[in-house]
């Protein structure tokens, strides 16, 4: 079942809402965003995750009755801004939607526009949802396992042209 949610990049004033997010996410949501057992979100990680210059570094939410239920974030390298990882995260109760994928969307749209163009990510090998998410939406990427971890590179095109050209009646 795909449910299409609004969506808007991160805003410094989401930091309640990100607050508010936390107590919603199940240990192991925690543990597949965070890569170990975090169980408080320090304010500095929450200052960190909504200050974003929207181009090296981007934060997209989904918004549900005003509260944030999902993020998708990407940051450039800084040796090679062409490259970015990225990172999702979606509440317990909306996993399973196609809100990863809407977000994930989104996000690589916002990065090909700003010249972004390969995604990076590191997934742990047993998360199925994850896995299946990136070679679904990033058909392209490759995977390399080490002990348990997958590092991900995928190529991303130059965004889909959305503007046509003005069109002139002939003899003007």
């Amino acid at each position: 079942m795909d449910i299409a949610v609004a969506t808007r990049p991160v805003q410094p004033d989401d930091e309640a809402r990100f607050l508010r997010l936390w107590p919603r996410l199940s240990t192991e949501t925690r543990y597949r965003r965070f890569h170990s057992p975090v169980h408080r979100l320090p304010m500095s990680l929450v200052h960190h995750l909504v200050q974003v210059d929207h181009d090296a570094r981007e934060a997209v939410v989904a918004l549900v009755g005003g509260e944030v239920v999902g993020v998708a974030r990407y940051d450039r390298s800084p040796t090679d801004p062409s490259s970015a990882e990225f990172a999702i995260v979606v509440e317990d109760d909306w996993q399973n939607v196609g809100l990863g994928r809407q977000l994930l969307a989104e996000l690589t749209r916002l990065a090909a526009r700003r010249g972004v163009r390969e995604l990076t990510a590191t997934v742990q090998a047993d998360n199925e949802r994850m896995v299946w998410l990136i070679r679904r939406l990033l058909p392209d990427a490759t995977f390399r396992v080490d002990a348990g971890i997958y590092t991900v590179h995928s190529p991303i095109g130059p965004p889909a042209r959305t503007d046509s050209p003005s069109l002139v009646p002939a003899g003007r």
